[in-house]
């Protein structure tokens, strides 16, 4: 669509959400003389519609008119239409039309270009008419026109008595297009337009934004992607009314980065009600009589859709009063009709009336409220009563709903609501001490799939200080903070926790299966070792039996196949496939989601592609079907990250990125969300953002204990000084990943970092220590059933034999290839072909440059950019040719940089940021990334440090 600059004082510089509209004014423009209403409520975008019609080129040979309504108490006459003559700037003298000359006295602006004033007539009709002619006349004559005037409902009756007149005798080359609020009521004018002998006015009738557009608009103003988490609650609070919009995330603009904005979705919860927005409502709720004014009130008391008959007996007031205000308030623009009931527009809206409320009153209408809801039919509303209660300052009535409030949510699945209502009843200062321990269970039960679980630790933790509590209670308690702690990103903190929950469990066995169940887990702390884990598992499964409790039973054997797998035990995935199948898992949703997302982790970790995609899809759909909406990070994140595994990147360096930003408040995730963005940027580049990526993932698993991030991290690191020619660097970095995987002896992990440093010490002149390394994966590994560790000891067995034996060497590597290519592992198999490509090519072997040549492909399809800058070097020096562009592959200027790569590489050059250059050339930072990339590819060049010696020309 096409889009002119925007509008001043609008922050975004497009026009969303109005592709029709807009057609429908440029075919009334392109058809004149014509007639256009544009109506809507306040802040619907009215005027920003026009301003975008005006800017088109369609328009560029025209002249265009703007005349502005003020909202007076005494409009002046004819004001919009003499605004807009001011703006002609007429240059030379009108054609002798002497009745022009009337409206000399009322435009002495440019009364010099006017004919003569004329003769005052005695007859003031006489005269009114005489000026009107005048005004058709002055507008024929500067036709091609199109004249807006704004505002319209604010109008004298003079300037609508004009407009009816002027839709009787249209020039011919003339547009008028008027827009009006919706909440005006009848306009005069409406009629006469309706029967203008020109034809009818268009009326073009703007709704507020849908949900998507809404998201659309916050986008481009943010300049990011929005979760669903902050999108959907943009949406309640503004109602999809641009002007509302654009209003609140202003307000937040005052606060926070753009780019921080869609991951605390909380700030719109806090928000403080924009100063415009909040001087628009009062004055529309001043406009209201005194009883009228005090229903509304009591309304916003309420909630967004108030009930006419609590409303009645809240207000005091008879319902008939209350229907004749409900009117009032709707035509000034405060409410509107949705579903038949009278609605608040907005939930700005609300908050502005309901805040407008002296705190005393705000009080008695709360406490009214619950007394009206409490005599109510039906079943009792604890979540309403809950809350009005609480605003009551009425303590005891609402902890008593408010606990009824969360049982009720967390009957219906609705954990989050649950913890809502817990947390907020746990604040209550005056609580006994055995409702505060009753309500800090419930919470403990349901602040992990509540997401709850910053606010709720300080909570437990607080009370397992202070208070004595007997054994059993304390012991879930524990459970339950180490369930949160390990959500909340501190692995090892959660796993002492539940460790220390052990002693005091034993008389709940089912709740002492679930504890040991998650020791079990092998990657969320260092210093335990997988022998370790299997014993919990056995004593969580001795446990589940003694309870006699089937699930119980069934969590245990979720936690087996999830150890099992990360061991790359071939037995996982009999387990898995018998545990898919137990209708005991199939009852429980979520149980069965979990598992599965938690088993497609676990299969990605070891390169079993094919298993990971299969448990994705079926978790994603149970999860899907049940609305477990605590996973959807967790379902976006194992679906990028099969998505890698696959070699199907498109798109995915701006996944990668949302998946940082909206799992940064679910640190669960965002380890291995960071992780995934790291790996990927050691291929796409530039490789000091991958290295600053790695190395935070790897600052922040050493804090909390995580140790497969740990050990992933630092393998990507050994990967990416390898790259960069630094054998000391990877030999430090795999070395270091080594340790872990030792003291875990988790080898399937390590494979990666067997790699890394046997060809690490290979470029640094051998070593017997890459042999005693190699033995130690290939028994580590022994009979495992994964991919990527059986092809990494493939490859190091070929690196230690050299070239002592090609033949042998070449098999290993073929091998290795072959492994990876069955087990769709793209990147990695092309990693693999140019192994074996390189190593043919330095033998002169005549095979080495097809696979160089797939394997250069392979990078292009995949925008592996810093593959492809390193492949193109190795082609080269053994004589290889460089098909440009290869099939698939991105638009190139073959080896040459184009003018603005040249630039943003000298820049680069400089030691100017990647930002700093966005700055400084007007681009974003992402397409100086790609630029760089660019750059660094057609070069040949490892790293942005190589820049340093680019020519100037």
């Amino acid at each position: 669509m096409p889009s002119g600059p925007a509008p001043t004082g609008s922050l975004s510089d497009i026009l969303v959400g109005r592709r029709t509209e807009l057609a429908v004014l440029r075919a009334v423009v392109g058809s004149r003389p014509s007639l256009a209403l544009v109506e809507g409520e306040a802040g619907i975008g009215k005027s920003r519609l026009v301003a975008e019609l005006l800017a088109t080129p369609d328009l560029a040979g025209t002249r265009r008119l703007v005349g502005q309504c003020e909202q007076l108490q005494e409009p002046l006459p004819l004001s919009p239409l003499l605004d807009a003559f001011r703006q002609a700037a007429l240059t030379r003298s009108l054609p002798p039309n002497p009745v022009v000359g009337a409206l000399a006295p009322l435009l002495p602006e440019i009364a010099a270009h006017l004919p003569p004033p004329l003769p005052p007539l005695p007859d003031q009709r006489a005269e009114r008419h005489r000026v009107f002619r005048a005004a058709v006349a002055l507008l024929d004559h500067l036709a091609p026109l199109v004249l807006v005037l704004e505002d319209v409902h604010w109008a004298d009756g003079g300037t609508h008595d004009f407009l009816a007149f002027l839709a009787a005798h249209m020039p011919r080359d003339l547009t008028v297009i008027l827009t009006v609020r919706t909440e005006s009521g009848v306009l005069p004018i409406r009629e006469a337009f309706a029967r203008a002998p020109s034809g009818p006015a268009r009326t073009i009738s703007l709704a507020p934004l849908t949900p998507p557009e809404v998201e659309e608009l916050a986008r481009g103003i943010l300049r990011a992607d929005l979760p669903r988490t902050f999108a959907e609650p943009l949406y309640e609070k503004t109602g999809g009314i641009p002007f509302v919009v654009e209003e609140v995330l202003r307000t937040l603009l005052e606060r926070l980065p753009a780019s921080e904005i869609p991951a605390h979705p909380d700030v719109l919860a806090e928000l403080a009600v924009p100063t415009v927005l909040r001087d628009v409502v009062l004055q529309r709720l001043s406009s209201l009589d005194d009883p009228a004014r005090d229903i509304l009130t009591a309304a916003a008391v309420i909630g967004m859709t108030p009930d006419d008959r609590v409303l009645a007996e809240v207000s005091e007031h008879s319902p008939p009063e209350v229907a004749r205000a409900l009117a009032e308030a709707q035509a000034v623009g405060l409410l509107h009709e949705e579903d038949g009931r009278c609605r608040f527009r907005h939930a700005l809206a609300r908050q502005i009336v309901y805040e407008s409320i002296p705190v005393s009153g705000r009080r008695w209408l709360h406490l009214r409220a619950a007394r009206s809801l409490e005599c109510g039919g039906g079943p009792r509303p604890v979540a309403r009563l809950a809350h009005h209660f609480r605003h009551a300052g009425r303590t005891a009535d609402f902890v008593a709903n408010a606990e009824a409030a969360a049982d009720t949510a967390r009957c219906h699945g609705n954990d989050a609501t649950a913890a809502r209502f817990l947390l907020q009843a746990l604040r209550v200062r005056e609580l006994a001490s055995d409702v505060r321990v009753r309500l800090a269970v419930k919470l403990g039960r349901t602040a992990v799939d509540g997401l709850a679980h910053a606010e709720a630790v300080p909570i437990l933790q607080r009370l397992l200080a202070a208070e004595v509590l007997p054994a059993p209670v304390r012991g879930e308690l524990r459970f339950a903070l180490g369930r949160l702690l390990r959500q909340h990103g501190e692995a090892r903190a959660g796993y002492l926790q539940i460790e220390q929950a052990i002693d005091d469990l034993g008389s709940r066995p089912a709740l002492l299966s679930r504890a040991l169940a998650v020791l079990a887990a092998p990657e969320t702390v260092a210093d335990r070792h997988l022998s370790e884990h299997a014993a919990r598992c056995d004593q969580a499964e001795e446990a589940a039996h003694r309870s006699g409790d089937g699930e119980a039973l069934v969590s245990v054997r979720i936690a087996r196949a999830s150890l099992l797998v990360e061991q790359g035990d071939p037995d996982s995935w009999r387990l898995i496939d018998d545990l898919l199948r137990d209708e005991r898992l199939r009852a429980n949703p979520r149980e069965h989601a979990r598992a599965c997302l938690n088993w497609a982790q676990a299969a990605l970790h070891i390169g079993r592609l094919d298993r990971a995609a299969a448990l994705l899809a079926e978790g994603r759909h149970v999860a899907d079907q049940a609305e477990y909406l605590r996973v959807t990070q967790v379902v976006e994140l194992v679906s990028t990250a099969v998505e890698h595994a696959a070699g199907r990147w498109g798109g995915l360096d701006d996944r990668t990125s949302r998946l940082v930003a909206t799992t940064a408040a679910f640190p669960a995730a965002a380890l291995d969300s960071r992780l995934l963005r790291g790996a990927l940027r050691t291929a796409t580049g530039p490789a000091e953002e991958a290295r600053a990526c790695l190395d935070e993932v790897v600052e922040v698993a050493e804090q909390v204990g995580a140790v497969y991030p740990l050990v992933a991290a630092r393998s990507a690191l050994s990967r990416l000084a390898l790259t960069l020619d630094d054998a000391a660097g990877a030999v430090a970095h795999a070395s270091t990943a080594l340790a872990v995987v030792r003291a875990k002896g988790a080898w399937v992990w390590g494979a990666e970092s067997v790699l890394c440093l046997v060809e690490a010490l290979d470029a640094l002149g051998g070593s017997d220590r890459a042999a005693a390394v190699v033995e130690e994966l290939s028994a580590g590994i022994k009979g495992a059933d994964a991919p990527l560790a059986r092809a990494a000891l493939l490859t190091a067995r070929a690196v230690l034999a050299g070239s002592s034996d090609a033949d042998r060497v070449d098999a290993l590597l073929d091998e290795a290839r072959t492994v990876l290519r069955e087990a769709g592992l793209r990147y990695e198999e092309a990693l693999a072909g140019e192994r074996l490509g390189r190593r043919q090519c330095e033998r002169g072997t005549p095979g080495g440059g097809p696979l160089l040549e797939s394997s250069l492909r392979t990078y292009g399809e995949l925008g592996a950019d810093r593959d492809i800058a390193r492949i193109c070097r190795v082609m080269r020096q053994n004589g290889v040719p460089i098909p440009y562009p290869w099939r698939g592959g991105r638009p190139s200027h073959g080896q040459t940089l184009s003018a603005r790569e040249r630039e943003v590489a000298q820049l680069a050059a400089a030691g100017k940021t990647n930002q700093e250059i966005a700055d400084i050339l007007f681009l974003s930072r992402r397409t100086v990334e790609s630029h760089i990339a660019n750059a660094l590819r057609k070069l040949g060049l490892p790293s942005r440090r190589e820049l340093r010696n680019l020519p100037d020309a």
